[in-house]
């Protein structure tokens, strides 16, 4: 008999909420808070590729992991889903607590 592979608590939140946003129309929205780093990008599930992407290890003048430099990631993944045609972005927090950058 072939034992399952047990889940670990993170694992299972993040398909629970992957369940609820998968498919959307425009957009997924992706977010990796390192401490020094932030970087984000946009998925269309429909098409299973990447719109548009933006890090703050581009050269920003906004300092590193904190809410000025989610801010101006923010602002540069904005521009750049504009540019492909995407208005609309649900946000993946991948299982993790949003803890507000």
């Amino acid at each position: 008999m072939v034992k399952q592979k047990q889940l670990t608590p993170r694992q299972r939140r993040h398909a629970r909420v992957r369940k609820k946003i998968a498919g959307f129309p425009s957009g997924r929205g992706w977010w990796c808070f390192a401490l020094k780093h932030i970087s984000a990008q946009v998925v269309d599930d429909t098409t299973g590729g990447r719109c548009a992407a933006t890090s703050n290890r581009k050269g920003f003048d906004a300092p590193g992991g904190n809410r000025q430099g989610a801010e101006r990631v923010g602002e540069e993944l904005a521009k750049a889903a504009l540019a492909a045609g995407i208005t609309r972005v649900v946000f993946d927090r991948g299982g993790y607590l949003y803890h507000g950058r």
